[in-house]
This record gives structure tokens, C-alpha cells and sequence, in this order.
């Protein structure tokens, strides 16, 4: 599995471009901004079948979903939790002075546990509510990569005051969700650079208390 970093918008947001080699196969995680840029990408992999994948519906994550579509039709999986953060996009742009049209149609319910599969790669949902109601992680188990949006960064974690936040929550699902994960698991988030799971259960001074 090849992985492709892009940071979109005025948020400074980390898109993740994951294309099976062998295949063409692709999934965009979170593609948040500057669509003609992610699609550049997409053409340069010769990607022959893409889906994309959100680990939550903050504009910053979604606002580029509109553009990607107009260019080729895909399937958007989301979290039912947070669909309708998801079709308050124009309003969600509106509290930043942004503007945002409606964004496509999210025809594909992510479930708990699910496995998403594309080429050789295995994805495997993890939801981890608190930053959003239906805030995911995606888990590569063999290629030991985790896919964490706002749930977690290296040396912090998502903030809980906007709209459908939860600190409590947020904590339960990194300690009963991310923290039991191997050491060598390599985190990407949403924003700012990769970490370690075991790094993060070490030194993420928001998680001393979570974990013992």
C-alpha cells in the first residue's frame, strides 16, 4: 500500500491518498480542500477505482468532496452519527466566513468493525466518537497504520467544543480503542506529523491519566 500525504485548505488538513499498486485501486481518506489538487494525484496513480472514506464530517475533512465527484463519481463512506454534521456543511462554512455548496449524496454506511477491503489492503473501522458523534479511526492491521482524523495527534487530541463534542467520550474511545494497539502502529492524523501509538501512550500529556 502506497501512501500519498496532502495538505489541503486553510486548516492545514492531512488528506491520505492509499493506492494498492498492483490494482489501482485507491481510497482518499478525508479529502478536505483544493480538489484539483487531489485529483492530480488520483490521475498520477492512474487510479482505476477510488472510493473515499471520512473519518468525520468537519468541513475541513469534507469541503473537498463536491469537486472530487464533479470530476468521477465515487462511494463516500461516513459514520451515521454524523450525517447530519455532514449536510450542514454551507453552515459549518458559514461560522468560518467560508463558503461550502451542499455536499454530494453519502450513500455508504461505515459500521463498527467493518473491513473495507481495495487491492491487498484491509481497512478496519474503528469508531472513536468525542471529537464528533461519529468520529472514526481506519486500522491497516498488516501494513500497521492508523488512521486517526481529530481523534488523536502526536501529543494531543481532538478538541471537544464545537458542535456534538465530548471530552469524556473522546478519552473512553482512545483508551479503549487506540491505546491497546501495538507500540510500532504508525498514527497519521488530521493534522500536524505522524506519531506512534506507543509514543503517544508515553508522552501524550492528555492521556497520563486515561492510561496506566
Amino acid at each position: 500500500m502506497h501512501i500519498q500525504k496532502i495538505t489541503v485548505g486553510p486548516f492545514s488538513m492531512n488528506c491520505y491518498l492509499l493506492v494498492c499498486p498492483r490494482t489501482r485501486e485507491a481510497v482518499i481518506i478525508d479529502p478536505g480542500d483544493e480538489a484539483e489538487r487531489l485529483w492530480d494525484a488520483i490521475r498520477e496513480w492512474k487510479v482505476e477505482k477510488i472510493r473515499a472514506l471520512i473519518t468525520h464530517a468537519h468541513l475541513d475533512h469534507i469541503g473537498g468532496l463536491s469537486g472530487l465527484v464533479a470530476k468521477q463519481p465515487f462511494d463516500i463512506g461516513l459514520h451515521p452519527a454524523d450525517q447530519i454534521l455532514y449536510h450542514k456543511l454551507p453552515e459549518q462554512g458559514h461560522w468560518f466566513g467560508l463558503r461550502f455548496a451542499p455536499p454530494p449524496p453519502c450513500l455508504c454506511v461505515l459500521q463498527e468493525e467493518e473491513k473495507i477491503r481495495f487491492g491487498e489492503t484491509e481497512l478496519l473501522v474503528l469508531p472513536t466518537p468525542g471529537h464528533t458523534p461519529g468520529g472514526v479511526c481506519f486500522l491497516a492491521e498488516k501494513e500497521k497504520k492508523l488512521f486517526t482524523g481529530d481523534t488523536l495527534f502526536a501529543g494531543s487530541i481532538g478538541r471537544t467544543d464545537l458542535e456534538g463534542g465530548d471530552e469524556a467520550l473522546l478519552l473512553h474511545s482512545i483508551r479503549t480503542r487506540l491505546l491497546p494497539l501495538a507500540d510500532d502502529i504508525t498514527v497519521y492524523p488530521g493534522h500536524g506529523q505522524e506519531t506512534t501509538i506507543g509514543r503517544e501512550r508515553r508522552n501524550n500529556p492528555f492521556l497520563q491519566s486515561v492510561w496506566t
